[in-house]
């Protein structure tokens, strides 16, 4: 019996492999997942110009997708609002408000003329089997345009992701010509939602991008948001904006939802507040800028990998080479049999081979005869005739005999001949063929798909910067009590950033972050300093050690700490005799009288003590007792 970690690893590589080729990831070749491509298989065959209840398509998609008509439904009204395979008619949602499409019953769909010229090709396209049996779908359509990077992707598989963005039609037409002509490019995302972007950290693919949502000021008072970010609906951007003026990021009076075919969202702001200033907070605090990863996993030769934007449009340009190459020579072998089947028909009609056969009543007598006639002349014919031929021959009516004009049969003839030589030639110049080819791209779809994201390199958005607000924060020495709420004749100036550092006679201190009013403790009992914590003031100190009653100093600044942990700048057992942030302070030392020492007084200067940490002991003031200090 097979051990179950065995059979659950072999189940899980199954479900994974076909996680992976199947559904989530999309092949490099025509940019397409399986159920993408299986619908516009299925349109192909359906296609004769009308359009087709979604609902019928759906329905008719489930002969080659095992998964029922929910995700195909999803899928194609997909693929129909990014706007290059599909024709719609009817509500298939809004991508701006994120509004769903109507019942697949009600809207209809159709193949876009683009999509019927550049993606299929049966005479290039590999089949396989359907999930059972009983139909052929493609393996890949031979797209002659980079879907993949034209409509982008997106898709979560086991262990791996794609998310690819979307390009402009134009833009990457123009670089498959500059790769063709050796020639440098760039090319960019090109978002359907518009917006502005900054692409300095694209990467090729492998990076990431800011997208700014398209503001403009109507008036002083008055914003209004015309395109919004890739990803982001309205509904969701509003929340944000309403959700920042919840946490006091930014202040609106009142937003509306003006959008329909196009985005309109306008913000009315308060009194004190002006459309330039509010702008900057909209970009740090809300849906009006978003960052964006790329990463590019596609399916190469049955397997994933990651690529970028070159690989991609170098490999896509080796294909199309490809792709122009077999239909020429489809063409020209076409043309080639045409010109066989013509000739062959003129000689039989034109020298009455048809008269050696009249007579006869069994095929292989027929068959031998033709051979025969036939010999004298195999000089002007492709090949020799098959038993094929003659029975394409045996068909011909006898009214068509009797009308055969020789003249147009040669003028056909002449036609086809100088097909083959253009044919031929446009083989011997297949890159340039290629870059015809793709200039005519250009000039007849180019004007459908103009550029929507603006690209731009933005700076970065301080939000400290415009956050930071001076403020007064008052200590009243009586109460105790501290904070911007609490009034006093001498205020500490600071931002809205800064910690409060407060000391204690007791040789305690803390650090706060600044309060509306918060209870401290009084000067009188115990308060020494209330200032910001700016881990630069240095604090001059001298104390006194009970014990021994030796004197000493030390210097120090307050570098890390945490908010309301209490800390001691003094050690234990000692009396604070002197604290001062000053600088150049000295301090008059009296000391202990003593026989036949006649100096009882001497200075000690702080600027010869070093600047150590909170925690260090200070130096002795004076080498024999000390009575008392004072400062100079």
């Amino acid at each position: 019996m097979q051990d179950v970690k065995y059979l659950m690893r072999d189940h899980y590589l199954r479900y994974a492999s076909y996680v992976i080729l199947d559904r989530a990831i999309p092949h490099i070749i025509d940019g397409l997942k399986p159920v993408q491509r299986r619908i516009l298989h299925t349109l192909y065959k359906m296609h004769d110009g009308k359009f087709h209840k979604v609902a019928n398509a759906v329905g008719q998609t489930m002969a080659y997708h095992p998964h029922g008509d929910a995700p195909i439904n999803e899928a194609l009204v997909n693929l129909a609002n990014k706007g290059f395979l599909l024709d719609c008619q009817g509500n298939f949602g809004n991508l701006f408000t994120g509004d769903s499409a109507a019942a697949a019953r009600y809207i209809e769909t159709r193949l876009s003329q683009f999509a019927k010229e550049t993606l299929f090709n049966p005479q290039l396209t590999t089949f396989i089997p359907s999930y059972d049996g009983r139909n052929s779908e493609p393996v890949t359509f031979p797209a002659k345009i980079p879907l993949l990077l034209m409509q982008g992707a997106e898709g979560i598989a086991v262990g791996m992701s794609t998310r690819i963005f979307p390009h402009n039609f134009v833009e990457l037409i123009e670089a498959e010509i500059a790769i063709l002509e050796g020639k440098s490019y760039r090319v960019m995302p090109d978002f359907y939602t518009g917006g502005i972007a900054d692409c300095s950290e694209y990467n090729k693919g492998r990076g990431k991008i800011r997208l700014r949502a398209k503001i403009e000021i109507k008036d002083p008072k008055t914003i209004v948001i015309r395109e919004t970010c890739y990803g982001t609906t309205t509904e969701a951007l509003i929340g944000s904006i309403e959700e920042a003026a919840k946490k006091g990021k930014i202040k609106i009076d009142s937003i509306h939802d003006y959008t329909a075919e196009k985005v309109e969202i306008e913000i009315k702001l308060p009194r004190g507040q002006y459309a330039e200033e509010i702008i900057d907070h909209l970009y740090a605090y809300t849906d009006c800028e978003v960052s964006l990863n790329s990463q590019m996993t596609v399916i190469r030769d049955g397997k994933p990998c990651e690529t970028d934007v070159d690989e991609i449009l170098q490999y896509h340009v080796e294909l199309l080479q490809g792709y122009h190459k077999a239909e020429l020579d489809i063409e020209e072998k076409e043309a080639l049999a045409a010109i066989f089947d013509k000739t062959l028909e003129q000689v039989f009609i034109e020298n009455r081979l048809y008269k050696n056969i009249e007579e006869l009543e069994s095929y292989d007598e027929v068959y031998a005869v033709l051979d025969k006639s036939f010999k004298p002349y195999l000089k002007i014919l492709e090949r020799a005739p098959l038993k094929e031929d003659y029975e394409r021959l045996l068909s011909i009516p006898i009214r068509r005999i009797g009308r055969f004009d020789i003249e147009k049969n040669q003028a056909d003839i002449k036609v086809l001949e100088e097909k083959i030589q253009k044919t031929r030639g446009h083989l011997k110049r297949i890159k340039e063929y290629t870059i015809a080819y793709l200039q005519a791209l250009i000039k007849k779809y180019g004007d459908d798909f103009p550029r929507r994201t603006r690209i731009k390199r933005m700076e970065e958005v301080d939000k400290r910067a415009i956050e930071t607000k001076e403020v007064a924060v008052g200590f009243d020495a009586k109460t105790g009590y501290v904070g911007i709420k609490v009034e006093s004749k001498k205020s500490i100036t600071c931002t809205n950033f800064d910690k409060l550092l407060i000391l204690y006679k007791s040789g305690n201190y803390k650090v706060i972050s600044i309060p509306e009013k918060q209870y401290i403790g009084q000067e009188k009992d115990d308060i020494l300093h209330v200032g910001v914590a700016d881990k630069e003031t240095v604090f001059s100190v001298c104390y006194k050690e009970t014990g021994s009653g030796l004197f000493f100093a030390k210097r120090f600044i307050v570098k890390q700490f945490i908010l309301d942990k209490v800390y001691r700048f003094l050690e234990d057992g000692v009396k604070l005799h002197y604290i001062t942030t000053g600088a150049d302070k000295k301090l008059l030392v009296h000391l202990v009288p003593k026989p036949k020492q006649k100096m009882s007084v001497q200075e000690f200067d702080f600027a010869k003590v070093l600047i150590k940490s909170v925690q260090s002991k200070g130096v002795r003031v004076a080498s024999r007792p000390v009575m008392e200090v004072k400062e100079l």
